[in-house]
């Protein structure tokens, strides 16, 4: 079998992604937490997921809820599951759906929800980022500052939607906060693919970029209030493009 390198990102993260769920509705917690980390790519294509009974003790659910839950996601596409020797259940990274898929998707959203999704957004970008700043280690920023590198170079409007999320999260992690780090996957899970319909843009997607390793060197100075703004200027002016490309439709 092929060997599956993982996404060089925080543990934070990946042990947020881990641990356990939300007491309510726990069959679609867990479709709902392991679903946002694969589409973020918090967990790599093709990577194997632990055995059901570790997975099951480290989500705190049992083995009969994981099973449903697995279950759900193979049906979404998002795992498949292998027999025999060398089996287990593996991520499966979604296609991000066609142009004209997102903007359907896009006009679900009227823009005043937009702009509330915007505002909670930037909330939880702008708190991450003054909390890293005052407990980050270097080794908790080495993972924003990769995506950040990652996300200059990335050809495709798929890579480049994944990595402006997995930055918040990691931006989130780095803050050394467990539950901050849940609410950003929670919600770059309700955003989606969406933020593609403006990264398309070569210019647009350096100047993110750029304004992600000027928030890491923020955090990394102890800035707390730059590193705010910055992470919340950065969430606002994608929604407004958002907002933009939403009026169009």
């Amino acid at each position: 079998m092929v060997a599956v390198s993982r996404p060089e990102t925080d543990g934070g993260a990946r042990r947020a992604v881990f641990s356990p769920v939300d007491t309510r509705a726990r069959v679609d917690a867990v479709v709902r937490r392991i679903g946002d980390a694969i589409e973020l790519g918090l967990l790599a294509d093709g990577e194997q997921l632990p055995g059901e009974s570790a997975l099951a003790g480290q989500l705190g659910v049992s083995t009969v809820t994981l099973r449903e839950a697995l279950m759900a996601l193979r049906q979404r596409g998002l795992v498949t599951t292998r027999r025999g020797r060398g089996g287990g259940s593996f991520v499966a990274l979604p296609e991000v759906p066609a142009d004209d898929r997102l903007k359907e998707r896009l006009r679900d959203w009227s823009t005043a929800e937009l702009r509330d999704l915007g505002d909670h957004w930037a909330a939880l970008s702008g708190a991450a980022a003054r909390l890293a700043a005052e407990r980050a280690d270097p080794a908790g920023l080495e993972p924003p500052r990769r995506t950040a590198r990652e996300l200059a170079r990335a050809g495709d409007a798929a890579a480049r939607g994944r990595l402006y999320g997995r930055f918040h999260v990691e931006l989130a992690a780095a803050a050394q906060s467990a539950r901050l780090t849940r609410e950003q996957v929670a919600l770059q899970g309700e955003v989606g693919a969406l933020p593609c319909l403006v990264l398309a843009e070569d210019a647009y997607r350096e100047e993110v970029a750029d304004r992600h390793r000027r928030v890491v060197a923020a955090v990394q100075d102890g800035a707390d209030d730059t590193a705010g703004a910055l992470a919340e200027r950065c969430v606002r002016e994608s929604t407004a493009r958002l907002v933009a490309v939403r009026l169009t439709l």
